[in-house]
Protein backbone atom coordinates (compact mmCIF):
# COMPACT_ATOMS: atom_id res chain seq x y z
CA UNK A 1 0.00 0.00 0.00
CA UNK A 2 1.38 3.42 -0.98
CA UNK A 3 2.07 5.80 1.94
CA UNK A 4 -0.54 8.34 0.83
CA UNK A 5 -3.17 5.64 0.35
CA UNK A 6 -2.27 4.17 3.73
CA UNK A 7 -2.74 7.47 5.55
CA UNK A 8 -5.98 8.16 3.70
CA UNK A 9 -7.25 4.78 4.87
CA UNK A 10 -6.19 5.50 8.47
CA UNK A 11 -8.03 8.82 8.37
CA UNK A 12 -11.21 7.00 7.36
CA UNK A 13 -10.72 4.35 10.03
CA UNK A 14 -10.16 7.02 12.71
CA UNK A 15 -13.84 7.85 12.27
CA UNK A 16 -16.13 10.86 12.26
CA UNK A 17 -15.49 11.60 15.93
CA UNK A 18 -11.86 12.33 15.14
CA UNK A 19 -12.68 14.41 12.05
CA UNK A 20 -15.61 16.49 13.28
CA UNK A 21 -14.61 17.02 16.91
CA UNK A 22 -11.86 19.66 16.48
CA UNK A 23 -13.67 21.97 14.02
CA UNK A 24 -16.85 21.82 16.10
CA UNK A 25 -14.88 22.59 19.28
CA UNK A 26 -13.23 25.63 17.69
CA UNK A 27 -16.51 26.87 16.20
CA UNK A 28 -18.33 26.58 19.53
CA UNK A 29 -15.50 28.31 21.39
CA UNK A 30 -15.30 31.24 18.99
CA UNK A 31 -19.09 31.58 19.00
CA UNK A 32 -19.08 31.64 22.81
CA UNK A 33 -16.44 34.39 22.80
CA UNK A 34 -18.43 36.47 20.32
CA UNK A 35 -21.67 35.96 22.26
CA UNK A 36 -20.07 36.67 25.65
CA UNK A 37 -22.72 38.57 27.66
CA UNK A 38 -20.05 40.37 29.70
CA UNK A 39 -17.56 41.39 27.03
CA UNK A 40 -14.12 42.47 28.17
CA UNK A 41 -10.64 41.76 26.95
CA UNK A 42 -9.89 39.43 29.85
CA UNK A 43 -13.06 37.34 29.74
CA UNK A 44 -13.00 37.04 25.96
CA UNK A 45 -9.34 35.99 26.03
CA UNK A 46 -10.14 33.42 28.70
CA UNK A 47 -12.90 31.91 26.58
CA UNK A 48 -10.64 31.74 23.53
CA UNK A 49 -7.76 30.14 25.42
CA UNK A 50 -10.30 27.91 27.14
CA UNK A 51 -11.27 26.59 23.73
CA UNK A 52 -7.69 25.42 23.32
CA UNK A 53 -7.35 24.07 26.86
CA UNK A 54 -10.81 22.57 27.38
CA UNK A 55 -12.77 21.97 24.17
CA UNK A 56 -10.08 20.64 21.83
CA UNK A 57 -8.57 18.21 24.40
CA UNK A 58 -12.04 16.80 25.11
CA UNK A 59 -12.68 16.27 21.40
CA UNK A 60 -9.32 14.54 20.96
CA UNK A 61 -9.78 12.41 24.06
CA UNK A 62 -13.19 11.13 23.00
CA UNK A 63 -11.91 10.41 19.49
CA UNK A 64 -8.90 8.45 20.79
CA UNK A 65 -11.18 6.50 23.11
CA UNK A 66 -13.06 5.22 20.05
CA UNK A 67 -10.03 3.93 18.15
CA UNK A 68 -9.82 0.47 19.72
CA UNK A 69 -12.62 -1.80 18.56
CA UNK A 70 -13.46 -0.02 15.31
CA UNK A 71 -12.19 -2.83 13.07
CA UNK A 72 -14.84 -5.47 12.26
CA UNK A 73 -12.27 -8.29 11.83
CA UNK A 74 -9.53 -7.88 14.42
CA UNK A 75 -8.39 -11.49 13.93
CA UNK A 76 -7.22 -10.50 10.43
CA UNK A 77 -5.50 -7.37 11.69
CA UNK A 78 -3.41 -9.24 14.27
CA UNK A 79 -2.11 -11.63 11.59
CA UNK A 80 -0.91 -8.88 9.24
CA UNK A 81 2.76 -7.99 8.83
CA UNK A 82 2.21 -4.72 10.70
CA UNK A 83 1.38 -5.16 14.37
CA UNK A 84 -2.18 -4.11 15.16
CA UNK A 85 -1.01 -1.91 18.01
CA UNK A 86 1.23 -0.04 15.56
CA UNK A 87 -1.79 0.51 13.33
CA UNK A 88 -3.77 1.89 16.27
CA UNK A 89 -0.91 4.18 17.28
CA UNK A 90 -0.84 5.44 13.70
CA UNK A 91 -4.55 6.25 13.93
CA UNK A 92 -3.94 8.01 17.21
CA UNK A 93 -1.28 10.05 15.45
CA UNK A 94 -3.80 10.96 12.75
CA UNK A 95 -6.30 12.04 15.41
CA UNK A 96 -3.77 14.17 17.28
CA UNK A 97 -2.41 15.64 14.06
CA UNK A 98 -5.91 16.64 12.97
CA UNK A 99 -6.51 18.26 16.36
CA UNK A 100 -3.22 20.16 16.08
CA UNK A 101 -4.24 21.31 12.59
CA UNK A 102 -6.93 23.40 14.30
CA UNK A 103 -5.16 24.23 17.55
CA UNK A 104 -1.99 25.64 16.01
CA UNK A 105 -3.68 28.10 13.60
CA UNK A 106 -6.02 29.25 16.36
CA UNK A 107 -3.09 29.84 18.71
CA UNK A 108 -1.20 31.72 15.97
CA UNK A 109 -4.20 33.94 15.29
CA UNK A 110 -4.66 34.68 19.00
CA UNK A 111 -0.99 35.59 19.35
CA UNK A 112 -0.97 37.72 16.20
CA UNK A 113 -4.11 39.62 17.19
CA UNK A 114 -3.00 40.13 20.80
CA UNK A 115 -5.78 38.09 22.39
CA UNK A 116 -3.30 35.53 23.70
CA UNK A 117 -1.53 38.09 25.86
CA UNK A 118 -4.75 39.60 27.17
CA UNK A 119 -5.15 36.63 29.46
CA UNK A 120 -2.75 37.33 32.38
CA UNK A 121 -1.77 33.67 32.87
CA UNK A 122 -0.83 33.04 29.22
CA UNK A 123 2.78 31.89 30.00
CA UNK A 124 4.12 33.29 26.75
CA UNK A 125 3.73 32.48 23.09
CA UNK A 126 6.09 29.47 23.03
CA UNK A 127 5.95 27.72 26.41
CA UNK A 128 2.30 28.74 26.59
CA UNK A 129 1.49 26.23 23.85
CA UNK A 130 1.50 23.66 26.62
CA UNK A 131 -1.87 25.23 27.42
CA UNK A 132 -3.38 22.90 24.82
CA UNK A 133 -0.63 20.36 24.14
CA UNK A 134 -0.49 18.94 27.68
CA UNK A 135 -4.23 18.38 28.29
CA UNK A 136 -4.74 17.16 24.72
CA UNK A 137 -2.07 14.49 25.07
CA UNK A 138 -3.21 13.66 28.60
CA UNK A 139 -6.88 13.09 27.74
CA UNK A 140 -6.06 11.41 24.43
CA UNK A 141 -3.69 8.96 26.11
CA UNK A 142 -6.28 8.26 28.81
CA UNK A 143 -8.93 7.52 26.19
CA UNK A 144 -6.58 5.35 24.16
CA UNK A 145 -5.42 3.36 27.20
CA UNK A 146 -8.97 2.98 28.51
CA UNK A 147 -10.07 1.69 25.11
CA UNK A 148 -7.27 -0.87 25.16
CA UNK A 149 -8.09 -2.03 28.71
CA UNK A 150 -11.90 -1.99 28.53
CA UNK A 151 -12.15 -2.99 24.84
CA UNK A 152 -15.18 -0.72 24.75
CA UNK A 153 -15.21 2.69 23.01
CA UNK A 154 -18.30 3.63 25.03
CA UNK A 155 -16.71 2.90 28.39
CA UNK A 156 -13.46 4.60 27.41
CA UNK A 157 -15.27 7.70 26.15
CA UNK A 158 -17.35 7.82 29.33
CA UNK A 159 -14.19 7.76 31.45
CA UNK A 160 -12.70 10.67 29.48
CA UNK A 161 -15.83 12.81 29.66
CA UNK A 162 -16.38 12.01 33.36
CA UNK A 163 -12.85 13.04 34.31
CA UNK A 164 -13.20 16.20 32.20
CA UNK A 165 -16.53 17.07 33.85
CA UNK A 166 -15.28 16.41 37.40
CA UNK A 167 -12.29 18.69 36.92
CA UNK A 168 -14.48 21.27 35.21
CA UNK A 169 -17.24 21.47 37.80
CA UNK A 170 -15.26 20.62 40.93
CA UNK A 171 -12.12 22.61 40.24
CA UNK A 172 -11.57 23.55 43.89
CA UNK A 173 -11.78 19.99 45.15
CA UNK A 174 -9.57 18.74 42.33
CA UNK A 175 -6.79 21.11 43.38
CA UNK A 176 -6.93 20.68 47.16
CA UNK A 177 -3.93 18.35 47.19
CA UNK A 178 -0.68 18.29 45.24
CA UNK A 179 -1.46 15.19 43.10
CA UNK A 180 -4.74 16.79 42.02
CA UNK A 181 -3.00 20.06 41.16
CA UNK A 182 -0.35 18.27 39.13
CA UNK A 183 -2.97 16.37 37.12
CA UNK A 184 -5.40 19.26 36.72
CA UNK A 185 -6.25 19.78 33.06
CA UNK A 186 -7.25 23.44 33.12
CA UNK A 187 -4.40 25.08 35.03
CA UNK A 188 -4.07 27.94 32.53
CA UNK A 189 -7.62 29.24 32.33
CA UNK A 190 -9.09 27.92 35.60
CA UNK A 191 -6.11 28.86 37.75
CA UNK A 192 -3.07 27.25 39.34
CA UNK A 193 -0.64 28.14 42.10
CA UNK A 194 2.16 30.31 40.65
CA UNK A 195 4.79 27.60 41.06
CA UNK A 196 2.59 24.69 39.94
CA UNK A 197 1.89 25.45 36.28
CA UNK A 198 5.11 24.11 34.75
CA UNK A 199 5.09 21.04 36.99
CA UNK A 200 1.44 20.50 36.10
CA UNK A 201 2.08 20.59 32.36
CA UNK A 202 5.10 18.29 32.62
CA UNK A 203 3.17 15.85 34.81
CA UNK A 204 0.39 15.66 32.24
CA UNK A 205 2.94 14.93 29.52
CA UNK A 206 4.55 12.25 31.67
CA UNK A 207 1.17 10.70 32.44
CA UNK A 208 0.37 10.67 28.73
CA UNK A 209 3.61 8.82 27.96
CA UNK A 210 2.91 6.26 30.69
CA UNK A 211 -0.66 5.66 29.50
CA UNK A 212 0.41 5.21 25.88
CA UNK A 213 3.05 2.72 27.03
CA UNK A 214 0.37 0.86 29.01
CA UNK A 215 -1.89 0.74 25.96
CA UNK A 216 0.98 -0.49 23.80
CA UNK A 217 1.61 -3.38 26.19
CA UNK A 218 -2.07 -4.31 26.51
CA UNK A 219 -2.64 -4.16 22.75
CA UNK A 220 0.28 -6.51 22.25
CA UNK A 221 -1.82 -9.35 23.68
CA UNK A 222 -3.55 -10.32 20.46
CA UNK A 223 -5.47 -13.20 22.05
CA UNK A 224 -7.14 -10.74 24.41
CA UNK A 225 -8.26 -8.56 21.50
CA UNK A 226 -9.68 -11.50 19.59
CA UNK A 227 -11.51 -12.89 22.60
CA UNK A 228 -12.94 -9.43 23.24
CA UNK A 229 -14.63 -9.50 19.84
CA UNK A 230 -16.67 -12.52 20.87
CA UNK A 231 -17.99 -11.08 24.12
Amino acid sequence: MKPLTLWQYEVRRAGWAALLGPPIAVAVGVAAAVANPMPSDTTTARILLGTLEMALPLAAGVACASLVGRDPAVELQVTSSTAYRVTLLRRMGVTLGWTAAFAVPMAVVLIATGWWHRWPANHGAVVGQLTWVAPTLGLSALGFAAGAVFRSPGAAGALVTTLWAIQQFFAGAAQEHLPGRLLYLFATTRGAAPDDWTANRLTLLGAAAALIALAFVVLGRSERLISGEDE
